[in-house]
């Protein structure tokens, strides 16, 4: 297998689509304040490919997309020491192609993406009960930072 990861473009917009009902499908069940029966989608996608503030990465397997993920660089709050981080986001793996090192190439290319404009830390949230995405980005030397709790009220 020859993986090589390149910039999206709109034309992969289709698939890409597909990924994200992919990761909402994975995402409902752990996550109570989703909508659980209507279409929902986190990103635009087709915004962060026309971007200059954002890049989204995709990897191919010969013709065929099998992963994704965005690097996108947002404003920190005053009280950091860095004025600007790189947010990371929308990471998916097919299924048969898991456990393959194939996001660790999309996250490289995300971080080099960063170098370039100068973009030092990285930030990411992923549900604390999905182990597999935990491991994996810790793999690439994130650390767990802050904790976000939930409560609804009756």
């Amino acid at each position: 297998m020859n993986i090589i990861i390149r910039v999206a473009t709109l034309e992969d917009l289709p698939i890409l689509l597909e990924f994200e009902q992919q990761l909402i499908t994975v995402e409902r069940p752990m996550d109570i304040s989703l909508e659980q029966l209507k279409k929902i989608s986190y990103y635009d996608i087709s915004e962060f490919i026309a971007s200059d503030i954002a890049e989204v990465f995709v990897a191919l397997n010969g013709a065929e997309i099998v992963g994704s993920g965005y690097g996108l660089i947002k404003e920190n709050k005053s009280h950091f020491a860095e004025k600007k981080f790189g947010h990371v986001g929308f990471m998916y793996v097919k299924s048969e192609f898991r456990g393959q090192g194939i996001s660790s190439l999309v996250l490289d290319a995300i971080f080099n993406w960063f170098k370039a404009h100068n973009i030092r830390e990285t930030r990411l949230q992923v549900y604390p009960n999905n182990h597999n995405a935990i491991k994996a980005y810790e793999k690439v030397g994130f650390k767990k930072n802050l904790i976000e709790m939930l409560h609804y009220l009756d």
